[in-house]
Order: C-alpha cells, then structure tokens, then sequence
C-alpha cells in the first residue's frame, strides 16, 4: 500500500531544486507572530516572511483595507489609469523619507526589492550620465542579473549565473567581527579609485545599513557619514538599500536615521506592505526627474491592493506606536542573547541594531571559525520544537531575528526560550 506523499516528497517533484526549503512545514493559517501548519501545529514566526511582516500576519486594519480594495478593483496600470492611493502612498513616504524637508521628494513604487534596486541603479545612471556601481562585500540586493551583480556572496545567488552586468565593483564592508573597519573600507575605496575605476565614472554607491542576508552586520554611523562625505566629493549618488532595514525593523522607520544621514535614493520593500507584494524607490525629485516620461514603470508595478495595504500599515505604525515596540522588542531579545551567549561557547557574536539582531554561531570562539553545520541544526531543531528561524551570513553561520514589531512580550519570551533550548539541545 503507497504511503502517503510527504511535503518534502510534494516540493521536490513538482517545483525547481533551486527553491530552498530548508525546513517544508505546510502553512495552513497565520495570525500576529503565529503561524499553524496543516496538522495544526503551532509555531512562533521568527522569520516573519524574511522582513515582511514588522506589523504582524493578517493585521486586522491591513486586512480591512485590502478588502475594501478588492471591492473597488484590483488592476488597471497606473501608468494607464492612475489610483488615488498610488498617489496618497507616494506622499506619506516622501514625507517620512529621511531626507532634508526642505528638499522637493518623489517616489515610484513597483513589485519586488530587485526591482527597486534595479530602478535606482537606472536613475541614478541616467541622472548622473555615469555608468560604474560600487557596492559592498556581503551585501545582498536581489536575484535579477544588476541586483547580482551588486550582490557581495557568492554561494548560493550567483554561482553559476554569470556573466553580470559591467562596470559594477565591490569594497569591503566594515564588518568589525571580522576585522573590518570604518578606516580599512574607506582606505579600500580609495584604492579602488585608484585601481579599478575614477571617481568620476562612479554613478552611485549602494549600501546596506545594517546587511540582511549578509548576517546583520552593522554599518559603522561613522562610515555611513564617510561615505555620504565621499559621494558629496565626487558627485556620487548614495543608495541606501531599506529593504529589509526599513519599516521599524531597527527601531527607527529608515536605518540610516541612526546615523543622522541623508541618501539621494531609498530602495524599499519587504515590510512597506504587511505581506503583500510592493516595493519602491524615494528620493531627491532632482534626481528621480532626470528620467524622461515612459522611462520608468512597469505593469503590475505600485499594485492597488498593495498600496492600499501599505497605507493601512503606516496608520497600523502611527496608531500602535510600533516604533517604540521595536525598541522595546530589540532590548528584550538582545538581553535574551546576550545571556545565551554567556552560556554556549559556540555563540561568538551578538549584534543588531533595534530588533535587527542576530547570533554568529562558530566552532572556536579565539579562531572565529564558522559553523553553519551548526545553524542548519539549531533552525531544523527550533521548527521541531515550534519556532521557526532564518539562517544568514557569508558562511551561512547565521541565525537571525526577524518577528513581528507587534509580537506580545510573553510571546517574544516564549520564542527566546525555545531558541535557548534548543541550542541546549545541540549538546
């Protein structure tokens, strides 16, 4: 008699091997910081769709909205029959954009975080007449072909997809627990003006404020005002990539307001919606202008039912003070791992910023070696016991916190409780 077919068995016969499900649990419902499965198992959602969900699955205002939406219509191209909340949307993000009030904003929205980095690239070629992108080491912005390129790991996103777009260059990120520094990055960049490519072909620099795949390592306020210094210099547009930063994910809406710093452009995406599909880019109207009319767009870019849902979860951040939540939420889990650290020697690293945080998990801590054998263990065996976690990092050594901003104390506890019991479990 053939037994029943597994998940697992289901996802590699009908879907690409290249679409990694580590851990094939079955979501059947999800509600807040909660997810259950089809058997209707309970698990705590540390991975919050990687970033998306800051304000929680399925929260009531988003979903009202949505509905609300769909009632009106779901499509009709902005480009050929515009919407009120496309444009409402623009607004309250240049309003909220960390960027002088002084100066004139203007955003486009489109459908995935690539392709706000690929439209920021565009615009930023276009408004400088320059061709050359710098990026950095670790960092990630995306699957299409020019967000690989800018991509700084190998393994598993670009290996095997080459060639990438030219004039593209990487510098090292200031990744302190690896030696990196503000001085050593910037002392790099020079170099690389010297060796691989003049200032003045440089069309932008892009840049993570605190990496995401890249295993939440955080960009030196220092080097984030280096930086905005040097592209000053040289006429250089500065790119922060938001997407998975952005949204409260730090305690702040934008990361880049810790460090007091102002981009040209800001790519969006992740959490601007509460779990549907949208993504975007704010920045200077001098520079977001320099594109003709038709040069940018696209068909289901700035989705009505995304854009209403987007509006719903900034009055979700304004009404429920998640800002403050998410500093809230960051010292509870920062004590948490702090003390886990304490504990097990194979935690070599703590750090974060806000509820942006992470454990670098290691064989030696005097050698730093990393051990991802150990963080594919530590996320198969916290989803056994009933917490869900995303791996990260270079080495994929990783194990990052992204729940809920609105995630209840107690909850937040119970999950720091599982985390800490199962790194018990790995002996």
């Amino acid at each position: 008699m053939k037994t029943e077919t597994t998940v697992a068995e289901r996802i590699a016969g009908a879907i690409p091997r290249g679409v990694s499900v580590p851990i094939p649990i079955l979501a059947h419902h999800a509600s807040g910081a909660e997810i259950w499965d089809a058997e209707g198992r309970r698990y705590i959602d540390f991975g919050g769709g990687i970033a998306v969900l800051n304000v929680g699955h399925r929260h009531p205002h988003v979903i009202a909205a949505v509905h609300a939406q769909l009632d009106a219509f779901t499509h009709t191209c902005f480009g050929v029959t515009p919407y009120e909340s496309y444009i409402k949307l623009a607004e309250r993000m240049n309003q909220l954009a960390p960027i002088s009030e002084t100066t004139k904003k203007k955003t486009i929205f489109l459908t995935t975080g690539a392709e706000a980095v690929e439209n920021a690239v565009k615009i930023a070629r276009h408004a400088t007449g320059r061709s050359a992108i710098i990026s950095f080491t670790g960092g990630f912005h995306g699957r299409t072909l020019m967000a690989l390129a800018l991509t700084g790991k190998i393994n598993p996103y670009k290996a095997g997809f080459g060639p990438f777009p030219a004039d593209t260059f990487h510098a090292p990120f200031p990744d302190a627990y690896r030696g990196g520094s503000t001085k050593k990055s910037l002392a790099a960049l020079e170099m690389l003006f010297k060796s691989s490519v003049e200032p003045s072909r440089v069309a932008a620099i892009i840049i993570e404020p605190v990496q995401g795949e890249g295993g939440f390592n955080v960009a030196p306020f220092e080097f984030l005002r280096e930086l905005r210094a040097l592209c000053d210099r040289h006429g250089i547009v500065f790119i922060a990539d938001e997407i998975q930063t952005g949204f409260g994910r730090t305690g702040r809406m934008f990361a880049v307001e810790h460090a007091g710093v102002e981009p040209d452009l800001i790519t969006i995406a992740k959490s601007l919606a509460g779990g549907f599909p949208l993504s975007g880019v704010i920045g200077r109207a001098a520079i977001m202008d320099s594109v003709a009319p038709g040069g940018l767009g696209g068909t289901f870019a700035g989705s009505p039912v995304s854009c209403a849902a987007a509006l719903a979860v900034l009055d979700v951040f304004r009404d429920e003070h998640v800002l403050e939540r998410a500093e809230k939420q960051g010292v509870l889990v920062r004590a948490r791992l702090e003390v886990m650290r304490e504990r097990f020697p194979i935690i070599g690293d703590v750090r974060g910023l806000g509820a942006m945080l992470a454990i670098e998990l290691v064989r030696n801590r005097a050698t730093r070696e990393p051990a991802p054998e150990l963080a594919s263990r530590l996320a198969k065996h916290a989803s056994e016991r009933g917490l869900i976690l995303l791996t990260a990092g270079i080495y994929g050594n990783v194990i990052r916190i992204l729940a809920p901003l609105t995630a209840s104390p107690e909850l937040m506890d119970e999950g720091m409780t599982i985390l800490e019991h199962s790194l018990a479990d790995l002996g």
